[in-house]
């Protein structure tokens, strides 16, 4: 039941040719850092609003940033996540993340999660094969609730974008990364985590965010997949993405180097996983950056089935 539908990109895929005349104007030479790229407002999509304001970073640096404010994509739809019954195909579901896989939550998958987790207190339907799953806001509530309990026990939980209408978000990233010796741990990860919770912002405004706990989903029984391109809702965080799977905006680059896909919050770019042909970098740090001359310092998302993103940040950020 592995991902076999891989997402095609559900498109914008922004074009740029790179080289030092192309890019001139976005990247100024630092004799300390090497090459570093300021960030292109312009690469966010229509549906967000980009101002520019006065801003102090996490290491005092007053600068200017990025006010960024957006909603929901403007680039794909949202959804669908829970399929109706176990006759479903793919198209009718989304997607879940374990130990490293993506996994069409079809019709199939919910049928079978009992053999899948090896626990036959899974089932999630009835004799008619209908799927139990939330149906209203408040359900949506109480089944994001850490202590939900057992009222939604064998429930698959999906809040539709109805939950969130009006709800805006506003993130500040540097509108220049500045280069820090330390990496700084994001909120909750260890000692240190003074650093923002959310990794960065793609180009629609959707967050990338923290990993999903899906320890605490499955111990209560219940199942909140994620869509086909890796993001789900809450009523207070919004759409938001858990894996990168490349259905959002993403930049080719010429190079065959992989395409871009949005900032960190300390304004360095972030990029697909995987370069054109197929391979990972084999030199990334452990917040998953690394350095060329192109692109300055920039990081590599996990793979999508990792639930996780980036793992710390490089540059300042905005507290």
């Amino acid at each position: 039941m592995q991902k076999s539908k891989f997402i095609t990109p559900l498109l914008i895929i922004v074009a740029i040719l790179i080289s030092a005349n192309s890019c001139k104007d976005d990247v100024t030479p630092d004799t300390e850092v090497g090459t570093v790229v300021n960030v292109n407002p312009e690469l966010f999509l229509n549906g967000t609003t980009v101002t520019t304001v006065d801003c102090i970073l996490s290491d005092g640096t007053k600068t200017t940033c990025y006010q960024i404010v957006a909603s929901t994509p403007t680039d794909h739809q949202m959804g669908p996540w829970c399929p109706d019954n176990i006759s479903d195909g793919a198209e009718a579901g989304g997607i879940w993340l374990e130990n490293g896989n993506v996994y069409d939550v079809d019709g199939a998958f919910i049928a079978n999660m009992a053999t899948f987790y090896n626990d036959n207190t899974w089932k999630m339907y009835d004799a008619n094969g209908k799927i139990y799953k939330t149906a209203t806001e408040q359900d949506c509530i109480n089944a994001a609730n850490p202590n939900v309990g057992t009222a939604y026990k064998n429930y698959c939980v999906q809040c539709i974008p109805d939950y969130i209408t009006g709800l805006q978000r506003t993130w500040l990233i540097p509108t220049k990364p500045v280069k820090q010796k330390t990496f700084a741990n994001f909120a909750g990860m260890g000692p240190g985590s003074l650093g923002p919770a959310v990794r960065g912002i793609a180009f629609n405004g959707v967050e990338y965010s923290a990993s999903a706990p899906t320890d605490n989903i499955l111990r209560a029984y219940t199942l909140a997949p994620f869509d086909d391109a890796g993001g789900h809702i809450n009523v207070h965080q919004g759409y938001h993405y858990h894996a990168a799977t490349g259905v959002s905006t993403k930049v080719t680059q010429a190079d065959g180097h992989a395409a871009m896909i949005g900032y960190a919050m300390d304004g360095y770019g972030m990029y697909a996983q995987l370069n054109e042909d197929g391979t990972e970098p084999t030199d990334l740090d452990s917040c998953r950056g690394h350095y060329d001359d192109t692109r300055g310092y920039h990081y590599h998302v996990d793979a999508p089935g990792s639930n996780n993103f980036i793992n710390c940040l490089a540059g300042a950020y905005v507290n």
